[in-house]
Formats: C-alpha cells, sequence, structure tokens
C-alpha cells in the first residue's frame, strides 16, 4: 500500500503552492524561485519582515524558568506559536522575552477576544 503524502509535501509540487502550515509564521510568506544555469528551479522563502507592534496584548509579568514555548502553550494553545508572542514584542531573539524575570511582555489576544474574555 502507498503511503499518503502529508498536506504540505503534496503542495510542493503544485507551482505557487505554499509548503507552510496554517499555524506556521512563514505561511503567509512568499515564495521566491530561482532559477539555475542548468535551467532547473529552487523554490525558496523570501524574507519575512516583523509585521508593526500595533496588535492588543494583555501584559504578562515573566517569571523565573518561562521559556517561549511554555508561554505559547499557557495562552495559545500551542507551544509552536511562541512566535505570535514573539511577534507581539520589540525582540529580535525570541529568547529576550524570558531571560529576565519580571520584564513584562505583551501577549497576543486571541481571536480577537476581549480582554477578560480568554481562558487561560
Amino acid at each position: 500500500m502507498a503511503e499518503t503524502e502529508p498536506y504540505e509535501s503534496a503542495l510542493d509540487s503544485i507551482p505557487g503552492a505554499h509548503p507552510y502550515p496554517r499555524t506556521s509564521r512563514y505561511h503567509d510568506a512568499e515564495i521566491g524561485v530561482h532559477r539555475r544555469a542548468d535551467g532547473s528551479e529552487v523554490r525558496y522563502t523570501k524574507r519575512r519582515l516583523l509585521p508593526p507592534l500595533d496588535e492588543e496584548t494583555e501584559p504578562h509579568t515573566v517569571g523565573a524558568g518561562e521559556r517561549p514555548d511554555l508561554l505559547g502553550q499557557r495562552f495559545l494553545g500551542d507551544p509552536g506559536q511562541w512566535w505570535r508572542i514573539a511577534d507581539a514584542n520589540p525582540v529580535l531573539d525570541p529568547r529576550e522575552l524570558t531571560d529576565e524575570p519580571g520584564r513584562v511582555i505583551g501577549i497576543p489576544l486571541t481571536g480577537g477576544f476581549p480582554r477578560g474574555e480568554r481562558r487561560v
């Protein structure tokens, strides 16, 4: 029996299809194509620019031992969504979010729910 290809892998063969899942920070990034001298093509992800810091956030004081992935799980329900927290704060390295206990960071509100209606 043939093995079923994952959804994202199947998209790689379709020109212009996006290879990243919807939850990836690269999902909306533009895909470029580099043509080699021999005529072969190499697909690559173009640079992803950080979004403006205008998203509504909820303040969170970082505790000892917290990590970006743990914050993603706690506040967004998925440790892989840590990048949404990083994007909502003026940091270049996501480790800066939690390297200093007591630092106040912004946690983006999920799904556009107003403050106070989100379950944590």
